[in-house]
């Protein structure tokens, strides 16, 4: 399904390698390789966060699982109608996605969560690939300010092309839309600078954009 725009043996960022070896020595049972995306291989929305959290998709293999960080986005994923389940908390816990997929900026654990920006853009290839495989009128929603601007260079603009902001919206020129949120992440949603409504907003907008193609 991701062969194209996903490649488990990746070794193209030796810190990023490096580190998940580390890991994996640590946590035998972890995944601790690069995730794969997660999804509907047809999907009109696609999810876009920044990297495999540490003992989230790192542990399970899968995006958006097993961490604080999927609460918020499977709850919304399932009220909107694309997923059969609101909870993730396995790879075979038996959700499933419909017309929605999840892909990472970087699909590799980066130490305390930060890539580098060189890290970033290697791994821009994949997430390239990835959009060009969209439907027309497709939305990407993009999870934090690397994710939004990650998807800027994938297709090819400069990161000042759109500026990041809660519940924007830009359009490309191929009639697909970027949607952008803060990420789901724990810090966020406890400081409240992302709170279940305004999440639910943005999932409201993307409702829209996807109800006119």
């Amino acid at each position: 399904m991701h062969e194209k725009y996903f490649d488990i043996t990746c070794q193209k960022c030796p810190r990023l390698a490096a580190f998940l070896c580390d890991v994996k020595e640590k946590n035998s049972t972890y995944h601790a390789k690069p995730v794969a995306p997660f999804g509907d291989e047809n999907a009109q929305l696609l999810i876009v966060g920044l990297a495999p959290g540490m003992h989230g998709a790192n542990a399970t293999g899968r995006p958006f699982t097993g961490d604080f960080a999927g609460i918020l986005l499977y709850e919304a994923l399932h009220e909107f109608g694309f997923s059969n389940c609101s909870e993730s908390t396995s790879f075979n816990d038996g959700l499933l996605l419909k017309n929605a997929r999840i892909t990472n900026a970087v699909k590799c654990l980066p130490p305390q969560n930060k890539p580098t920006g060189k890290e970033i853009n290697t791994c821009n290839y994949f997430l390239s690939t990835e959009l060009r495989t969209l439907p027309e009128n497709a939305v990407i929603l993009a999870l934090g300010s690397i994710a939004h601007q990650a998807v800027l260079k994938a297709y090819g603009l400069k990161v000042t092309s759109a500026k990041f902001a809660h519940n924007s919206c830009f359009e490309f020129e191929n009639k697909n839309s970027l949607v952008s949120s803060y990420h789901t992440s724990r810090y966020n949603i406890q400081t409240k600078r992302l709170t279940k409504s305004m999440f639910t907003d943005v999932f409201k907008t993307i409702e829209y954009l996807l109800a006119r193609s």
